[in-house]
């Protein structure tokens, strides 16, 4: 049985949010306040985190940042800053997705479950099996099918492969692929994904891997191939 660690000041919605993902079948653990976080994640396991970024004590985006110290537990970050800064900073602080207050319950249930089945070990028959990428030429095979990308292709595509379901923000990818710190304009990045999408469907046929997060970025989605 998965495990959240819920974080949240408001009693009502700790405890509408913990009946929630009980009834769902998960278990829950409740703190309220932020400077209890990372100690006590590290004397526990969990399978994900739900992080409101106002809670008192510790900003929110600080404790995403320690927790990305020391752990890769999933964390689904809860806001009613409606700026999409925030919600960026949370994703580049390493969140794997957003929910924005007010929301619905069982939107936040789809969504924890949403995570937990994107970052879940993939099967013998997935896309992680058969999808090889080979970084010296810059090549990818599937299903005893080849296509060539270009480097830039190859680093986007590399960059999201290895972290099937976390989203990343245009900045992320830029700062991955332009080390030498080049000026680029996000569409530059919306260029490159769209590029590598149609060679990608040439080569996997009626299936999407890399998919837009509206006001986030793209992400790569493994469970899509099995």
């Amino acid at each position: 049985m998965n495990r959240i660690l819920i974080v949240e000041d408001e009693p009502k919605l700790a405890n509408l949010e913990a009946d929630y993902l009980q009834h769902a079948g998960f278990q829950t653990h409740c703190l309220s306040q932020g400077q209890e976080v990372v100690p006590w994640l590290k004397g526990n396991t969990v399978d994900l985190v739900l992080l409101d970024l106002m809670v008192p004590g510790k900003d929110g985006l600080d404790i995403c940042r320690d927790i990305r110290s020391f752990s890769q537990v999933p964390i689904i970050i809860v806001t009613a800053r409606i700026e999409e800064i925030d919600r960026l900073l949370g994703l580049e602080m390493g969140a794997d997705d957003y929910i924005c207050k007010p929301f619905s319950p069982r939107e936040m249930v789809a969504r924890v479950k949403a995570v937990l089945r994107r970052l879940q070990p993939p099967t013998i028959n997935s896309l992680e099996q058969a999808l090889k990428l080979c970084p010296q030429s810059f090549r990818v095979q599937y299903a005893n099918q080849e296509i060539e990308l270009t480097a830039v292709e190859f680093q986007l595509l590399y960059a999201l492969y290895q972290q099937p379901g976390r989203i990343f923000s245009r900045s992320r990818l830029m700062d991955l692929i332009y080390q030498d710190q080049r000026i680029v304009s996000d569409r530059t990045i919306d260029s490159h994904i769209k590029k590598l999408r149609k060679k990608l469907a040439e080569l996997i046929l009626d299936k999407e891997v890399i998919h837009s997060v509206y006001g986030a970025g793209y992400r790569y989605d493994s469970q899509n191939i099995s």
